[in-house]
């Protein structure tokens, strides 16, 4: 597996897309971390994990998404499963789903819009977690990673082009997991639709997060005072 250190990523033998958020705006290192799947952890990638201080694992892939651990979790490792999708929503998801725009943040904005309660769950279970660092994950570490990114990193202080530059770190990740499965990885679509919309990956990830007022979006979507407060304690301690 030919994924390496570099800036703020995280070498956890099995992932490909595992990095931290601490550094930027007011996020602290150890803090919190994004990652594709953990699934593929060998028992060394688990134990990078555990020396790395994470406690938490919070899982927003959908019910059936997940495969058998390729090894054991450590004991003390809790894991949180919130499917984030809401596939349920076929008005939304007959749009988005197997379209071009999903796999670019085209559909973070419309997400967010349509699904602040279940973003909002996962921001509580962050929140609430046990004393320690903690981990969120999709499949790719891509999208539903980065729609959970973008929130946190907005709400910390984040800029919008440090958002955005995050966001395209996974790309090369993403192609890295591909090969290393042997499965194909063509982008061309998405590239075309993108200059379709006269913009760029880069372009999109930054107005989406432009446009969300982080607190005043959580506070709609249910979270208390007490809750945001806690939820910001978390990211900076």
């Amino acid at each position: 597996m030919a994924v390496t250190i570099t800036g703020r990523f995280l070498d956890w033998e099995g992932c490909f897309n595992v990095r931290e958020l601490g550094g930027l705006g007011g996020v602290a290192p150890g803090a919190v971390v994004r990652s594709d799947a953990l699934d593929g952890l060998t028992a060394l990638g688990w134990t990078t994990l555990a020396a790395h201080g994470i406690r938490t694992v919070v899982d927003l892939r959908n019910d059936g998404e997940a495969g058998a651990d390729h090894a054991a979790r450590p004991g003390g490792l809790k894991t949180v499963r919130i499917p984030l999708d809401g596939i349920e929503d076929r008005e939304f998801w007959d749009v988005w789903w197997g379209s071009p725009g999903f796999g670019t943040p085209a559909y973070f904005r419309p997400f967010l819009a349509r699904f602040p309660e279940r973003v909002a769950s996962v921001a509580r279970a962050i929140a609430d977690a046990p004393p320690g660092g903690v981990v969120f994950h999709c499949g790719l570490g891509r999208d539903r990673t980065g729609i959970i990114a973008l929130v946190l990193l907005r709400l910390m202080g984040a800029s919008p082009e440090e958002i955005a530059d995050d966001h395209g770190l996974s790309e090369p990740r993403v192609r890295e997991r591909y090969a290393a499965q042997g499965r194909p990885y063509d982008s061309a679509e998405i590239e075309e639709y993108v200059a379709g919309l006269g913009t760029t990956t880069h372009g999109l990830a930054r107005d989406a997060a432009r446009w969300l007022l982080p607190e005043p979006y959580l506070r709609a979507a249910g979270l208390c005072a007490d809750e945001l407060a806690r939820l910001r304690a978390r990211l900076g301690a």
